[in-house]
């Protein structure tokens, strides 16, 4: 193989190379696309290029990307829903397999070094080549997030993964979706090898070929986790933190990757045969589907962050509360020079203490966490508000307190910077007016808690101007949010629609039942929490600040069971009570409350006024589209992510109610 032969433009997605010593080059670079990923097109070359290089013999195989700083982000998403036809994803996935099984059996030394993310398909190609070189560096990221897309690894990963780093290290990645750095993949035996940022990968890859280098496999202790003793019992443990985090019948994939990890995790053959079997059920299923309609709603959301150009070096936050403090932290964490203002030096000490906490669980190393605290400056006299680039007011939920606020920073803000209500629920023009130009006010809103909440609403009005909203929205993104813009109706898209739904709740508990009862059913329906603990978690005080921006007078015996709770000091989490008496962060819950109450009625009661309001948000146009709403709903509310997103619940729930009525009447 000549490497004027080899240079031609054969392929789209691949470009194979051989150099004086023999050693053939293979780059992928998938064609009219900024990310490599897997698909039908990209592997059918594939295939074509294994062929080539069984009949020529090269003296090593090295494969590596041709985008820079990117290596493979897995499987084409965008050809899941194809087809639905278990069959032909049998096919599919046999073929695959037959491809990659070819890869690993050829007869010379064949190196994989990237850089990037290598992810899902993209790391069980690699998983196929004798050694694994990963550049050290803060944008790589190894790891298989199939799970987040209702099904496991299904190219051979499965298989391959125990065969390198043993079955509980495999099981444990598998099972959480979890990206490791470089380091931390090889030091569980996913890579073999790491090369640092000012090393090269091409070197490192080289040396590995002429010294036909192959990856040794897991020690002992590793490879003792696929004995079928203890398969067995950590099956059994792996159950039990799986059933913790999600149901068997919502999320049937971890539960079929344990089965098969406790049948067979022995045999990397019987593994990958196994794969063939159970992930086109999988993709085929509701599940899988809805998760993948998830993901592309959060490729929405990631969209709206790209509508301008703004970066933001400062940020000023006012306020320096549990959301001041938390926005605060949160932009440190990100990179962000951050100053936080507050009346005393006493408020602000507490954000302090909980940003070092963020820093260290958030950053790890010592000196990443010593550089976001020097990034986050306490500013009692409000310096920091002349230099910035953002400014967020986080004070309490008081119109006049934020009128008078704004009116100060109207005059000392610089004309360039962003103004920011974090309200979470005063309409934007009740606070705008006391500014020389109201367009300029936009509103984002965060969600408690900040570091676990992904949404940030960015509100606008009529008035609003269109720029500053987009700049808003590309704000969100640059700290790692979703941003999705929503217009200034009380209480937004997110607290709109959870209120009716958390005062449906207080209204059933008053009438006898149970908040264990009505928390479970809410669970079992999917939601992240129920609507009881979600109250005492946001804080009983912004519960009541949300209902009387929304009802007023009208929330009646809602609005005055709150207010009686605040006054005894009971906040919720908080403070240590609300609904529930919190101990070391968890609510303390009566076990036998919830029996005897049907919870699927219980649920289907709750969910209610939820849906009407999703609705009515839908017909007063609080966002842009359906798409934009389901979004908001599961990443502001948590709403059950393997249903879709309400409105695609209702939809599909409504189409299953008239096939089987069709059917009933045939």
């Amino acid at each position: 193989m000549s490497a004027k032969a080899s240079n031609g433009n054969t392929y789209k997605h691949w470009r194979l190379e051989t150099d004086i010593d023999g050693v053939a080059w293979l780059y992928i670079d998938r064609g009219d696309e900024k990310v490599n990923s897997l698909g039908t097109e990209v592997l059918n070359e594939l295939e074509q290029i294994v062929t080539r290089v069984e009949a020529d013999r090269p003296a090593g195989l090295v494969l590596m990307s041709g985008k820079p700083k990117s290596f493979i982000v897995g499987a084409d998403v965008r050809e899941f829903d194809a087809t639905d036809k278990v069959s032909e994803l049998e096919d599919n996935v046999k073929n695959v397999h037959g491809l990659f099984k070819r890869i690993e059996d050829l007869p010379f030394p064949t190196v994989v070094a990237f850089e990037g993310y290598c992810l899902g398909g993209g790391l069980e190609l690699s998983l196929c080549f004798d050694w694994r070189i990963a550049l050290d560096a803060d944008h790589t990221r190894i790891g298989f997030p199939e799970v987040n897309l209702g099904i496991y690894p299904g190219f051979g990963g499965s298989g391959r993964s125990i065969r390198s780093m043993g079955g509980l290290n495999a099981m444990q990645i598998m099972l959480t979706g979890r990206m490791l750095r470089a380091r931390a993949a090889r030091g569980m035996g996913l890579i073999d090898q790491t090369v640092s940022r000012h090393g090269s990968l091409r070197w490192a890859a080289r040396q590995a070929v002429s010294k036909k280098k192959k990856s040794r496999g897991p020690g002992l202790t590793a490879r003792a986790t696929t004995w079928t003793p203890v398969r067995k019992l950590l099956a059994g443990q792996m159950r039990k933190q799986t059933a913790a985090k999600a149901r068997k019948e919502h999320y049937p994939a971890p539960y079929e990757l344990i089965d098969a990890y406790e049948a067979a995790g022995n045999s990397t053959a019987e593994m990958i045969r196994i794969e063939a079997e159970k992930i086109p059920r999988l993709l085929a299923g509701d599940t899988s589907r809805n998760l993948r309609r998830v993901f592309r709603l959060m490729e929405e959301l990631k969209a709206q962050g790209k509508r301008s150009d703004f970066k933001a070096r400062r940020v000023h936050v006012i306020g320096a509360g549990v959301m001041g403090g938390d926005i605060a932290a949160w932009c440190a964490s990100r990179g962000l020079e951050v100053t936080l203002q507050d009346r005393e030096m006493k408020y602000i000490q507490p954000a302090l203490k909980r940003a070092k906490s963020l820093f260290r669980r958030k950053l790890k190393t010592p000196p990443a966490v010593a550089a976001a605290q020097s990034r986050l400056i306490a500013d009692v006299d409000g310096k920091g508000l002349a230099q910035a680039d953002v400014v967020i007011e986080a004070i309490f939920e008081d119109r006049d307190a934020k009128r008078e606020l704004f009116a100060e920073v109207d005059k000392k803000a610089p004309k360039h910077a962003l103004l920011a209500t974090n309200t979470s629920a005063i309409p934007l023009a009740g606070i705008a007016d006391v500014l020389d130009d109201p367009s300029r006010l936009i509103g984002l809103h965060f969600f408690n808690p900040v570091a676990k909440m992904p949404l940030v609403e960015v509100v606008y009005d009529q008035k609003s101007d269109s720029d500053r909203v987009n700049d808003g929205s590309s704000f969100a993104t640059q700290i790692g949010k979703y941003a999705l813009p929503v217009t200034s109706t009380p209480g937004f898209l997110v607290n709109r629609v959870l209120a009716p739904y958390m005062r449906n709740a207080m209204k059933m508990h008053r009438e006898g039942i149970p908040k264990e009862a009505l928390d479970k059913a809410a669970e079992k329906f999917g939601m992240p929490m129920g609507p009881v603990e979600l109250a005492d978690t946001v804080g009983l005080d912004v519960g009541l600040g949300v209902i009387k921006t929304l009802m007023g007078d009208e929330a009646g015996e809602d609005r005055k069971v709150l207010e009686e709770m605040i006054e005894a000091g009971k906040l919720g989490k908080k403070s240590g009570e609300g609904f529930y008496k919190w101990k070391k962060g968890k609510p303390e819950r009566d076990s036998s409350a919830a029996e005897g109450h049907d919870l699927d009625k219980l649920a289907e009661q709750l969910m209610q006024p939820y849906f009407d309001e999703c609705r009515s948000c839908l017909r007063d146009r609080v966002v842009r589209s359906t798409d934009l709403l389901d979004a908001g709903m599961i990443f502001g509310t948590g709403f059950a992510p393997f249903r879709g997103g309400p409105m695609h619940y209702l939809e599909s729930s409504a189409a299953e109610s008239s096939e089987q009525a069709n059917k009933e009447q045939s």
